[in-house]
């Protein structure tokens, strides 16, 4: 298994890119609105590892509500697997709480899943399955 992404709340793309851009270096992509999760996110290369910036399309959202409980920062750690929905069954079959039970669509046309904070320490995992 291997780290897909890193991934950044932030309050506003734009800026936010703007001030990863120095850093990192351009986009890999035009940012993408990914409707199932309420968010526009936008990839920087960093490697093999990319960071995700997370933009809430609306308050309600996770990342909405994120960003207003907890302010902008760490959001979750994305793992690159071969099934999302075997890691999911996995975690499942071991009793640990996940958010999705199936792989659902994600940003750049892949397969996601997430495992609850409470599976590893507090820290919200995300299952990765693509190219």
């Amino acid at each position: 298994m291997e780290l897909d992404h890193i991934g950044v709340a932030v309050a506003d793309l734009a800026g936010a890119a703007a001030r990863w851009r120095p850093l990192l270096g351009a986009p890999s992509g035009a940012p993408e609105e990914v409707r199932g999760q309420g968010v526009r996110v936008a990839f920087l290369s960093a490697g093999s590892v990319h960071v995700e910036l997370l933009e809430a399309v609306r308050p309600d959202s996770p990342v909405g509500r994120f960003v207003a409980k907890r302010g902008e920062g760490l959001h979750h750690l994305a793992f690159r697997v071969p099934s999302v929905d075997a890691a999911l069954s996995d975690l499942i079959r071991r009793g640990e709480p996940v958010v999705d039970r199936n792989a659902r669509p994600g940003a750049r046309g892949r397969k996601v899943g997430f495992a609850q904070p409470a599976a590893f320490g507090g820290v919200l995992v995300e299952f990765v399955e693509g190219p």
